[in-house]
């Protein structure tokens, strides 16, 4: 595999574990929450998810992907690791049709499904229930685990408190972390 695809395949990977991260721990209420008027619930994010993944898709193989919503949240997000690891699969062997570069599909339907995540992680704080802090430079991430079956964190921030705001970007850094 040349190095643009295995970069792909490890966003993918991305993907899967902070989707995982995102849902892991939320409560059952959590996949019907509304944050307001027009807003999709976590269920419509995760359903919309699996069909940008879906349309990546055709751009390796014929066809038009319109999935239903099905009515079981975890069910839907099944379905949507389904659809990563077929894609997944597809990035490994073949290449895009139309004219479609690998760089293309990052910055269009993959970039898409990542900004997604980062709303599931957002409506978790606004339901009460936020995602625990991490450092994602160290987490534990495959390129070959598409699955929902995603590694705990490898790096949690031990002094996470669900009760209090997130701290100010660079709060608690050592002072020689950055070197000019």
């Amino acid at each position: 595999m040349d190095a643009q695809r295995a970069l792909l395949k490890h966003f993918l990977a991305t993907i899967a574990y902070r989707t995982q991260k995102a849902l892991r721990g939320a409560p059952d209420s959590f996949a019907d929450f509304r944050a307001g008027v027009n807003l999709r619930t976590p269920h419509e994010i995760v359903w919309h998810m699996t069909g940008v993944l879906g349309y990546a898709r055709t751009f390796f193989q014929a066809g038009v992907w319109q999935p239903d919503c099905l009515d079981d949240f975890g069910d839907e997000v099944g379905r949507f690791h389904l659809v990563l690891q077929d894609l997944g699969t597809l990035l490994d062997r073949e290449t895009p049709r139309n004219g479609i570069s690998l760089q293309q599909l990052l910055q269009g339907p993959l970039a898409d499904a990542m900004t997604h995540v980062g709303q599931l992680a957002m409506l978790r704080r606004l339901a009460g229930s936020p995602v625990p802090s991490e450092n994602f430079v160290y987490a534990t991430i495959l390129a070959s685990n598409l699955s929902p079956d995603q590694a705990m964190p490898a790096a949690p921030d031990r002094s996470w408190n669900p009760d209090l705001p997130p701290p100010e970007p660079g709060v608690g850094l050592p002072e020689d972390w950055y070197q000019k």
